[in-house]
């Protein structure tokens, strides 16, 4: 087991012991997929790299919103909730970056602020076509970034 693999399980073991919002193999898995590349050796190393992984997979939920909006079958509701949904992530992209330009000002109440509001783009999204009666065509999406902003949180409440 590699430097990186044991730092990983451990961060991981602990996010999971102390938030319900954090699932061990999933957080495992995430990370593991994408650090052996970075050489993690600290918890502040995987903290930053997995606000990395929140903010491309944001960027790329935005990008399939987008898909999807361009499907011209799609009633004036249901795009009017894609359009939410789209400002939410694209707000909650930038709260990431926010927070990780902070965390590396070592500013972690603002890293901790802007990961938490970007923890609320995913419920809220699902919210808008909850109101409307409507399934989410984003609800896997929603679900996988909700997860995946969990952990650069738990990491840094781990920190600081």
């Amino acid at each position: 087991m590699t430097r990186s693999s044991n730092v990983i399980n451990q961060a991981c073991k602990d996010a999971a012991n102390n938030d319900p919002n954090i699932n061990y193999e999933f957080c495992v898995s995430c990370l593991e997929q994408n650090v052996e590349r970075h050489n993690a050796s600290s918890l502040e190393e995987l903290l930053l790299i997995s606000m990395d992984l929140a903010i491309t997979n944001g960027t790329n939920v935005s990008s399939h919103i987008s898909n999807l909006l361009a499907d011209e079958t799609l009633d004036g509701y249901t795009k009017g909730c894609l359009r939410t949904c789209s400002e939410l992530y694209s707000d909650a992209v930038s709260e990431l970056q926010d927070a990780r330009s902070a965390f590396e000002l070592k500013d972690y109440a603002t890293a901790n602020g802007q990961t938490s509001a970007a923890l609320d783009a995913p419920s809220t999204c699902e919210d808008s076509f909850k109101e409307g009666g409507l399934k989410s065509p984003l609800t896997t999406e929603d679900l996988v970034f909700f997860k995946m902003t969990a952990i650069p949180l738990a990491f840094l409440s781990m920190i600081h």
